[in-house]
């Protein structure tokens, strides 16, 4: 029976489509961006309102409130744009179809190359990643200890209100991602794989953005709108995000809408007076605020496109009149889908909205100590950073490739060598020490921009704002992706593991390569420059075969099985059993995780006296079930046990353990090459009715 809420998710993203058809103007691109804002706006705010009503885990009540939600929405933004009536997208899908199919044959035959290779890899990656996404479960480390794990207590609960949990980020994390998952998972039936449909949904409606926001930079030049939003799907960290829970890549989407709403606004929205584009801009705002607390990073850099798209004008009448109108489409959007997400609540908890004190000195600018050395370790991750960057990432899993791609750094590391940088040995500004040659298991789950970053969006960002390539639109994207790349350099500790916060500087930097096909001193749409053309064409190969690489040798989701560059043994997604694949992150938690599954019926009521760094989410088990209540929260102590739990599930660490209890232990074979090795675990098998005890 749960199964059929299908039919009500289908009816309501076509009904969210319709909606949309009345808000936008008549573009595809634009349709796209404000059926997927006012989609995951509207199931946001439900979430909102049905935690506050107890009603979180109720699937009938989600399946008809968002109708409701969606409708107010859609009415008062169709209102706002002065637009009643829709119009067809199938018939405009059909239009633009021909569009394009004329653009290609138009194209040179060094053209036809550089887009035949690019859409085949594309193509070949999408229904990998599609496959990957709806039969392979979900395993990154913060959604095992914290994001997944939280969703399950919100529907196990009802509520979305603060409990405390074993990991600190369990209440502090914004929950309006959560809403989506929750959305997703009810109305699929309790399907483990939608937890990730927003995610893999928002790669495609960032591709889309970046394909809008250069037609809008690039006066509908095809060939470089089609050349950026390829090049940023087959960029190694946005890529490897796509099939996965982690949140990045959702905040990558909602600000790509809000570029897009902004470039569109200085376009097309300054010479008709439509200010649609500015509440929807507001609207993106709000919701991108609300999902994560990192998007105060982005503030200064948001600031300068709004800059060049609405605050430049004419006459401060004008300025004023548009800056009132952002504003405010900004507080309400902050009002609806930013304060209602938990940042109030931590202030009144932890008294900071981010968190508690100890998550802040571990991975906040508090780590740093004083302003000097801030701006001294500060300026160190802005190099290592850099350094990072260049890198074969993809290629380099293998180990032909990781000795290419050794032997290409050595003027890198040698230039640091002799200007005595200490990036290194400097360690107090760092969670992981940072590495010329990083660990594999650091750059093949968390590469950064590959070839295509440091091969041509580096060196023409740095074409521009030396002035070589005049365009002004990217000398502002060039200073936000500045901007961006130094907030993340000096906001927290360096961290290998950041190549994921990256792919939203990514968004700002993959314009440039509309550069390749719109500005003269660039363009490789041109009869001459073979060693130019040459170049580009080297690179888009590299690139494409670094994205493969990316995906089919990516160990925490392999398509077929493979032994790694280190000699260890990967077993393929699809055929690994739930458990190994879940754990394939931490390796030695594998024999107590599944002899947990083999003693524990599904149905049980489970306590648990786990710490901040355990996996949670494998022990709701495969039908995700089990009812777990954890009895030793982030710094509050150790509880009593509840008289509902049937087992009792606990690291030597915080119980001793009594005659009876099962050691489900952990592999210490496996110890020295983990990064967090797993606890000692014990099972206890509780009697009835004696309860209460620590």
């Amino acid at each position: 029976m749960s199964s059929l809420y299908i039919i009500p998710l289908i009816l309501f993203v076509i009904y969210v489509g319709r909606l949309a058809s009345q808000i936008c103007r008549r573009s595809l691109t634009e349709w796209w961006l404000t059926t997927f804002l006012l989609g995951a706006g509207s199931v946001i705010f439900t979430g909102f309102v049905l935690s506050a009503l107890y009603l979180t885990a109720n699937a009938p009540v989600w399946a008809g409130s968002v109708f409701i939600t969606a409708t107010l929405l859609g009415k008062l933004l169709s209102r706002l744009s002065g637009q009643n009536t829709g119009f067809s997208v199938r018939k405009l899908v059909e239009e633009r179809f021909q569009t394009g199919k004329n653009w290609f044959a138009e194209l040179s035959a060094y053209s036809r190359f550089l887009f035949i290779l690019l859409f085949s890899t594309v193509g070949i990656i999408a229904v990998t990643n599609l496959l990957l996404v709806f039969f392979t479960v979900p395993n990154e480390w913060d959604s095992m200890t914290g994001h997944l794990n939280r969703v399950m207590q919100y529907i196990q609960r009802g509520t979305m209100r603060h409990f405390g949990g074993t990991n600190w980020n369990m209440d502090t994390y914004p929950k309006s991602v959560c809403t989506l998952q929750i959305y997703s998972f009810l109305m699929t039936g309790h399907f483990e794989n939608g937890f990730k449909f927003i995610h893999h949904l928002s790669y495609w409606t960032a591709i889309v953005a970046v394909f809008g926001i250069v037609q809008r930079i690039g006066h509908n030049r095809l060939s470089a709108s089609f050349f950026c939003a390829l090049a940023y799907a087959l960029l190694p960290d946005f890529l490897m995000q796509a099939i996965t829970t982690e949140t990045d890549i959702v905040l990558t989407a909602y600000l790509s809408v809000l570029l897009y709403m902004l470039f569109t606004y200085r376009t097309i929205g300054v010479q008709t007076a439509d200010s649609r584009y500015l509440y929807l801009a507001g609207m993106a705002f709000g919701i991108a605020f609300g999902h994560k607390i990192t998007f105060a990073l982005l503030l200064p850099s948001v600031f300068v496109i709004m800059i060049y798209t609405v605050f430049l004008s004419r006459s401060w009448t004008i300025t004023f009149g548009r800056v009132w109108r952002l504003g405010l489409a900004i507080g309400v959007g902050v009002c609806l889908w930013t304060l209602p997400t938990g940042y109030l609540k931590n202030i009144e908890v932890f008294g900071h909205p981010i968190g508690p004190p100890t998550a802040l000195k571990h991975q906040s600018v508090e780590r740093a100590g004083s302003l000097s050395n801030l701006l001294e370790q500060g300026s160190r991750n802005v190099v290592r950073y850099a350094y990072d960057h260049v890198n074969l990432d993809g290629i380099r899993n293998v180990k032909a490739g990781a000795d290419l791609n050794h032997a290409m750094r050595k003027p890198l590391v040698l230039l640091e060598d002799k200007l005595h940088m200490r990036l290194d040995e400097e360690t107090d500004f760092s969670i992981q020490v940072f590495a010329f040659d990083r660990k594999f298991v650091f750059y093949n789950a968390n590469p950064y921009w590959g070839i295509f970053g440091f091969g041509l969006i580096l060196p023409l960002l740095v074409l521009v704002l030396v002035g070589f390539i005049r365009s002004t639109p990217h000398i502002y994207l060039g200073i936000a992706l500045l901007l961006h790349f130094a907030a993340l350099s000096y906001s927290a500790p360096y961290d290998p593991f950041k190549g994921r916060y990256f792919i939203e500087t990514g968004l700002f930097g993959v314009t440039f390569l509309a550069l390749l096909f719109l500005h003269p001193r660039a363009t490789v749409d041109v009869p001459n420059r073979p060693i130019w053309k040459g170049y580009v064409a080297l690179v888009t190969v590299v690139g494409c075969l670094s994205a493969l690489m990316c995906v089919f040798l990516n160990t925490r989701a392999l398509p077929f099985a493979w032994t790694g560059p280190d000699g260890i043994p990967f077993p393929s997604a699809f055929t690994s059993d739930r458990i190994r694949q879940i754990t394939i992150g931490r390796p030695d938690t594998y024999i107590p995780y599944k002899r947990f599954d083999e003693l524990v019926p599904d149905s049980a009521t489970v306590a648990l006296a786990t710490i901040n760094d355990d996996y949670e989410y494998p022990l709701y088990g495969p039908k995700l079930s089990r009812r777990l209540i954890a009895i030793n929260p982030f710094e509050q102590g150790l509880k009593p046990i509840p008289k509902e739990a049937d087992y009792l599930f606990f690291d030597k660490s915080v119980i001793s353990p009594q005659p009876g209890d099962i050691r489900l232990g952990t592999d210490t074979t496996l110890r020295a090459r983990m990064i967090v090795p797993g606890e000692d675990y014990y099972l206890r098998k509780l009697k009835k009715g004696v309860r209460g005890e620590k």
